[in-house]
Formats: structure tokens, sequence, C-alpha cells
């Protein structure tokens, strides 16, 4: 491949990437924790969480996809193994089918780590300059904290 003249030093693009990966791997996670509860929920507000997840682990695929792009970008390659994506991911798994109301605590508790993960990745785009990174990281944030506060309205 050829040179990378962005405008960002190799180590800052290498940075933000590993930053990036440490994304991608918790928006992953997230996203086989809200198809698995997509698929398995139960009780009386099957249909509406059903429909909800759906649309969440749809989002989140996309997301994972334009992450990964961005990393590629800076010239760094995208993780893309299970193992690579447990190593890097501040999400844990999930052991069992628990309770509606412990998915919908659950996935809270995912998307708000996917904003603390994506605020720690946003400083360290804005100190390289990376203004592209930045921008995506920001959009992923704002998505997450709306996203955490429509489930925190369902369990109140």
């Amino acid at each position: 491949m050829s040179t990378i003249d962005i405008g960002i030093t190799t180590a800052d693009r290498e940075a933000v990437a590993e930053g990036l990966k440490r994304l991608m791997a918790d928006s992953y996670t997230l996203y086989l924790q809200t198809h698995n509860f997509h698929w398995n929920v139960t009780g009386p507000q099957f249909r509406e969480l059903h429909l909800m997840f759906e649309e969440h682990y749809t989002e989140l695929a996309l997301a994972v996809d334009e992450i990964a792009e961005r990393i590629r970008t800076l010239g760094v390659a995208a993780p893309g193994t299970y193992r690579a994506f447990a190593e890097l991911s501040s999400i844990k798994e999930v052991e069992g089918v628990p309770p509606a109301a412990d998915m919908v605590r659950l996935l809270t508790q995912g998307h708000e780590q996917v904003v603390k993960t994506a605020r720690q990745v946003l400083k360290v785009a804005q100190g390289a300059d990376d203004e592209s990174s930045a921008s995506l990281v920001s959009d992923r944030m704002r998505l997450h904290e709306k996203t955490a506060w429509m489930l925190r309205a369902i369990a109140s």
C-alpha cells in the first residue's frame, strides 16, 4: 500500500486506530448480546422488546462496519475475530438467558460502557487533530447515550 499522507502522523493514526478497535469490540459485543436477547426475550413486553432489540442490533451492525472502515482508512488492520473482540471489549458476555428486565438492564449498561469507551477514544482523536474519527466517535456517543436513556425509561 502507498504512503498515507492525510495530515496525521503515523503514531497518531495508530493511537486513534487502537482506540477505535476498542470501540469496535465494545460495539460488536453489544451487537451480539442484543441479537441474543432479541432471539430469546419472553414475557409481557415480548413484542416491544423483540422489535426494539432488532432495531438496535441492526444499527450496531452498521456501526461496526463504519468503525472498521475508519480503522482501515487510518492504515491499520481492523479486528475481525471473536478472540480479538473478547480481548479488546470492556463488555463481558452474559451466561444463559436472563429475564427481560435483566436484558434491559444489561443492555443499558452495555450502551453506557460504549459511551465511556467512546469518550476515551474521542480524547485521543481530538489530540491527534483527527476530526473525521472524532466526528464518528461523537456521533456514536450521542446515539448510545440516547439508546441508554430509552432503555432506562423502559425499566422505570
